[in-house]
């Protein structure tokens, strides 16, 4: 039997980077997509409790495709449970337009429905073609998608903890010339110039909320480094979010001692 790849994206069911990643990972098997059916960029780990997620069958796609009206994570749950026929062997997340490195994993959709994966039991990747959105006037989609079959390949051969995900970022250039992979640890992201205060016509006070980032700050053996340098960068990333040292000084801390 074929195994089953669940693809899934926050850019929308429409985004040329979830059609490339479709079409790259069909040599490892029966590959279905479920993604939101307008784009949910930023959306996080977002789930819909308040009411019912509704889909639909996109024709003229080479697999098939549905239009999710729910977040990346409620297409990970549909798709797993559903539509895939069978709970997949792989759940891969993107292609993302834009990178998502360091601190923006927070907010990432890409990345929050490969955390999805991981909860429901499923080996996950999340990857995304690293350009520079919104100014790139192109975007290297057939590179990422030969990262993404490779790294799911190995993804598919490797006993991970359960609890852990992979965060793929490729450079926006042609497959030829990367210079290389590198598994890297998660950078910070710092911003600066993080809120524009605005007044509308009619005197209302709105807001832009964005920031620049300072390359300067980017540390070695980091995401960020790994995709300046032109390389494919493969951090693993644990969901579990425990400071176990942390929680081992306040166990021993007086401060703490009433605490059980």
């Amino acid at each position: 039997m074929s195994r089953k790849i669940l693809v899934t994206n926050d850019d929308g069911v429409d985004s040329p980077g979830v059609i490339a990643l479709a079409e790259a990972l069909r040599p490892l098997g029966d590959v279905t997509v479920v993604a939101p059916d307008t784009d949910r960029s930023g959306i996080a780990h977002s789930i819909s409790i308040k009411h019912p997620v509704r889909v639909q069958a996109i024709k003229g796609r080479a697999v098939p495709t549905y239009g999710c009206s729910g977040t990346p994570a409620d297409c990970v749950v549909v798709g797993a449970f559903d539509l895939c026929g069978g709970l997949p062997e792989i759940v891969v997340s993107g292609i993302n337009r834009g990178p998502n490195l360091g601190d923006d994993i927070t907010y990432s959709g890409t990345v929050a429905a490969a955390i999805e994966g991981v909860l429901v039991g499923v080996k996950s990747v999340a990857i995304s073609l690293a350009g520079n959105w919104p100014d790139d006037d192109f975007y290297h989609w057939e590179s990422a998608g030969r990262v993404a079959l490779e790294v799911a390949e190995r993804t598919l051969q490797t006993e991970l903890p359960a609890q852990t995900l992979i965060n793929v970022n490729v450079p926006n250039m042609a497959y030829e010339q990367l210079a290389g992979r590198r598994l890297t640890m998660q950078g910070r992201k710092l911003y600066t110039d993080r809120l524009e205060r605005r007044t509308d016509p009619r005197g209302g006070i709105y807001y832009w909320i964005w920031g620049t980032f300072d390359k300067g700050q980017i540390r070695e053996q980091t995401d960020l480094e790994a995709v300046r340098d032109g390389l494919v960068s493969i951090t693993p990333l644990s969901i579990d979010r425990t400071d176990r040292g942390s929680l081992e000084r306040l166990r021993a801390s007086a401060l703490w001692a009433d605490v059980l």
